[in-house]
């Protein structure tokens, strides 16, 4: 029997058998045409220029407009210096301290920090494609992306310093240059090593071991600070009359608790930092004498400016009035969990069944003595990774004055401890289960 389109193909007429159909010769398909030279893509330095240019607009405008809401809240009208409030605020977000008067600024707002390098990773992504250099695997080429965009991206952290400085804002210029450029090379690097999939070929090279252990440590980083974002979010909740409290003080009415909010918005990764670095242990610092951890909750004489500001946030109705007690202890079990979950994680994976070349589903061996060794090395990574959100969420807001927040070391040295304990946990209950199974 034949087809309705088969009978298009044989026409009007008595039908031929099947016998005859399948004796008739077969119609050969040419194959495809030759694939035309790829197109030569744009020049390297044009590519970089206007994705820099646009990633670094798009931030900087982001902060501008906060600066005009916040100046709204106050009940003021804008005048114009938001424009360069908002270049110094730009430079605060890439770490660069602001000098106004003898008070210090380096406490750097973490989510606008966040938005640039965004914004980078995506200027990567743009001119890699740009230049023609997409999928080709050459780590070269996305090296010499990620060094373009840097450099034009320090050009523009140089003249932002030159713009605040000659209205009288303090700011080292070689400082915003070195801190724009590193920045710029690892925002970039982001996005142009995933899409010319040079990291995929620097995968394939690195022993197992070690891309286990890089992988649980940045899950276990990533998890223990989502405890701390869960932590401060709980607390607030908790003291939620103590905050709205707060926020009916608020002068200005509704335009100022919107701009209180966005100042919480702005600053809430650094928050996250200083929760995990309460869960590890060593707590984080308000000023000289005044520390906050679960042992203990220590109060010193706090200068005026800072408290008034300090009291402004409902954020900090959260902030516990003394040591952990009773069933609270069990808020530390937390780091322990997040190693945990990171090695379970890495055994899932490693135990996956894949497909073999022949399409049947192979189990792998498990290979227990890898996997320890990952998990033992994943603790001083994330360690390290956790220690170093927790540096980049400290900073000053007072010339004189210690810097609010965790200290580098002790936290480091906490949440390796704690991950390394977890993710050896982690891979031996693993491992008992599955000795256990039939």
């Amino acid at each position: 029997m034949t087809t309705p389109d088969e009978d298009v193909l044989i026409g009007p007429g008595p039908r031929p058998s099947d016998e005859e159909l399948a004796s008739q010769p077969t119609v050969k398909i040419p194959w495809q045409r030759p694939t035309p030279p790829p197109r030569p893509g744009a020049p390297l330095a044009v590519a970089a220029l206007v994705n820099t240019a646009w990633a670094a607009l798009i931030c900087l405008a982001t902060v501008i407009a906060l600066v005009v809401l916040g100046q709204v809240s106050l009940g003021q009208r804008p005048t114009g210096v938001e424009a360069l409030a908002g270049v110094a605020g730009w430079l605060l977000a890439h770490g660069v301290p602001i000098k106004a008067g003898p008070v210090e600024l380096s406490l750097v707002p973490l989510s606008v920090t966040i938005l640039a390098v965004w914004r980078l990773n995506r200027a990567g992504v743009h001119t890699t494609r740009g230049i023609g250099a997409k999928r080709t695997g050459s780590l070269r080429d996305a090296l010499r992306v990620a060094g373009a965009i840097g450099v034009i991206y320090g050009l523009l952290g140089l003249a932002a310093a030159f713009v605040v400085a000659g209205q009288g804002i303090g700011v080292v210029w070689w400082r915003a240059g070195l801190h724009f450029l590193a920045i710029g090379v690892f925002g970039a690097l982001l996005g142009s090593i995933r899409i010319t999939r040079a990291l995929l070929a620097i995968a394939r090279r690195t022993p197992t071991l070690l891309r286990d252990a890089l992988r649980a440590g940045v899950v276990a980083a990533l998890l223990l600070l989502g405890a701390g974002a869960g932590l401060i979010g709980l607390s607030v909740a908790v003291h939620g009359n103590e905050a709205a409290r707060i926020l009916d003080h608020t002068p200005n009415g509704l335009a100022g608790q919107a701009g209180i909010t966005v100042v919480c918005l702005a600053f809430a990764p650094n928050f996250a930092t200083w929760a995990a670095a309460y869960l590890v242990g060593p707590g984080f610092i308000l000023r000289a004498g005044t520390l906050v951890s679960p042992a203990e909750v220590t109060t010193g004489d706090m200068p005026p400016e800072r408290r008034a500001l300090l009291d402004q946030l409902p954020v900090t109705a959260g902030l516990p009035d003394g040591p952990l007690s009773g069933p609270l202890w069990i808020l530390l079990a937390l780091p322990v969990l997040a190693g945990i979950g990171a090695s379970l994680l890495l055994v899932r994976r490693r135990l996956r069944p894949r497909r073999a070349r022949s399409g049947d589903t192979v189990l792998p061996t498990p290979r227990w003595p890898r996997m320890f060794a990952s998990a033992m090395l994943a603790g001083p990574i994330g360690g390290l990774l956790v220690g170093a959100a927790s540096f980049a969420g400290s900073g000053r807001l007072d010339d004189g004055e210690p810097a609010l927040g965790p200290v580098l070391w002790q936290v480091s040295l906490f949440a390796t401890l704690a991950l390394v304990l977890g993710a050896v946990l982690g891979v031996a209950a693993a491992r008992f289960v599955r000795f256990r199974q039939p």
